[in-house]
């Protein structure tokens, strides 16, 4: 549970921080088939889609965005020959564990790649200039919807809800 009463930034990491923990919590305790179990059709949305994509995501927007680094997409072309899909697409070699450790290791990127900046202090986006703020609260935003899409998508595996 974030804190109830903290300063601007440590409420933004802690909620990022939160919805991070949310999404591990979803797929503890589950094989690779159930992480690749789709919710209902017509989606193909699974726990492993969402775990890449939360990695992707994580680099986009803390390594492309934040720092300006050429981090190529984890999960993209050299997996998806058609092209770039934001880490849903699960390949026949996508495993949760290799999923899980990346996304980890884009986390942990992201958390030094922030330490030395302000909420205020702006990167190049879009011919504009975003905020670290904005891109924390994005990020939120981001995780909070996914986290949503993953306790669907658990308790359609084996009933399991909360947490």
């Amino acid at each position: 549970m974030p804190p109830l009463d903290a300063d601007e930034r440590t409420t933004l990491e802690s909620w990022l921080d939160f919805y991070r923990v949310t999404l591990a919590r979803k797929c503890e305790g589950l094989d690779d088939e159930q992480m690749r179990r789709a919710s209902v059709p017509p989606s193909g949305l699974t726990l492993l889609g969402l775990l890449q994509h939360a990695a992707e995501v994580e680099r986009n927007w803390f390594r492309r965005v934040l720092t300006g680094e050429p981090a190529p997409p984890i999960f993209g072309p050299r997996d998806h020959p058609e092209g770039h899909d934001g880490g849903f697409e699960v390949s026949a070699q996508s495993t949760y564990r290799a999923a899980a450790t990346i996304w980890q290791d884009e986390i942990k990127q992201a958390r030094i790649n922030c330490e030395a900046r302000g909420l205020d202090d702006t990167s190049a986006f879009m011919g504009g200039d975003v905020s670290l703020r904005w891109i924390y609260t994005h990020m939120i935003a981001e995780y909070a919807r996914h986290c949503g899409h993953a306790d669907l998508i658990r308790e359609c595996i084996d009933g399991q809800t909360g947490a």
